[in-house]
């Protein structure tokens, strides 16, 4: 282990992200009511720039008047380089309540941005005496935010999270695809001729790097890692397979852009009964190996050492997490 060890974010469970547009009031209660662990109100793309002021007042009155029981709340505010962006953030600290615990902050672009924006935060926090520092999602939507990756996860205390925005990610590559999310049927290999065999057609992940990228820029930071959305929410085995590959490569969760996309989200980033059990079996095997001074021992046919203590004790430590929040939306 490194001498330098990455500080912790603030602990909060994240599997699934619920985006309600601050236009449409009508679904607030709704998402209050839903089983998403984050729900971010939107000022940004879901919303029409005539639209961009009442948004703003709808969401800070929802902020104030819901109960939103013990979800993390955030809003999406817009860009640094729009006309909107610096009054979304001061109305909102100024008239919201604590109960906001998040800015989403889109189109990140290089560390400098976290920094203008956690000073107007600090600011505006100190003269109205809050007594909650918001924190920053960050999602990273272009090449340049891809480019600054590392620094923009380092940017802030305020940082918590990175969020993978693949539809402006494809739109600033000029990726070609019109999809949001998802896999592309041009992006494969074909097998080499072998005779008269016919020639096969793997198809591969085409986000499969950026998401990797983005996973390691955060956990390097202490960061969570959130894959975002998936546009086609009338496919749920689509959204489920795009959610297990970004979970396998390190994510913890992912957005929900429909309310049926949700428990699937929570299901895919829940480990499950039997994953649980096993991790507490190598728990166990291992606090026997120590006593009896191993460093290593085996169980079912595997080598298991220090390491899987740490990859075990985080899929524990994950149910527990899961399972006091369950018992704490119950009462």
């Amino acid at each position: 282990m490194s001498f330098t060890i990455p500080e912790e974010t603030t602990s909060r469970l994240n599997r699934s992200e619920l985006a309600v547009p601050g236009s449409n009031p009508v679904l607030f209660e709704k998402a209050a009511a839903s089983k998403a662990d984050v729900i971010f109100l939107d000022l940004e793309d879901a919303v029409a720039p005539d639209d961009k002021e009442q948004a703003r007042k709808n969401v800070i009155e929802a902020i104030n008047d819901i109960d939103w029981g013990n979800k993390t709340l955030s809003v999406r505010v817009n860009g640094l380089d729009t006309p909107y962006m610096y009054r979304d953030v001061i109305d909102v600290l100024e008239q919201a309540g604590d109960r906001l615990d998040l800015f989403m902050i889109p189109k990140v672009g290089t560390a400098a941005d976290i920094y203008a924006l956690d000073m107007l935060c600090t600011q505006v926090e100190t003269a109205k005496g809050r007594k909650k520092a918001v924190g920053f999602e960050m999602i990273i939507e272009t090449a340049l935010g891809m480019q600054n990756i590392n620094e923009i996860a380092a940017a802030s205390k305020r940082n918590e999270s990175l969020h993978f925005g693949v539809a402006d990610y494809a739109a600033s590559t000029k990726a070609r695809t019109t999809g949001i999310g998802g896999p592309n049927p041009m992006y494969g290999v074909l097998t080499d001729v072998d005779g008269d065999s016919p020639r096969d057609f793997h198809w591969g992940d085409m986000w499969h790097y950026a998401i990797a990228r983005m996973v390691v820029a955060a956990r390097a930071n202490g960061l969570r890692a959130i894959d975002g959305p998936f546009g086609d929410f009338s496919d749920p085995e689509g959204y489920r397979a795009q959610a297990n590959r970004a979970t396998i490569l390190g994510c913890e969760g992912k957005w929900a852009i429909h309310p049926n996309q949700i428990g699937i989200a929570n299901e895919v980033n829940s480990p499950s009964e039997a994953e649980v059990n096993k991790a507490n079996r190598i728990l166990e095997a291992m606090e026997q190996a120590q006593r009896e001074g191993k460093g290593a021992v085996s169980l079912d046919g595997r080598l298991i050492d220090i390491a899987s203590i740490r990859q075990a004790s985080v899929m524990v430590e994950k149910a527990k997490e899961i399972a006091l929040a369950d018992a704490a939306s119950e009462t």
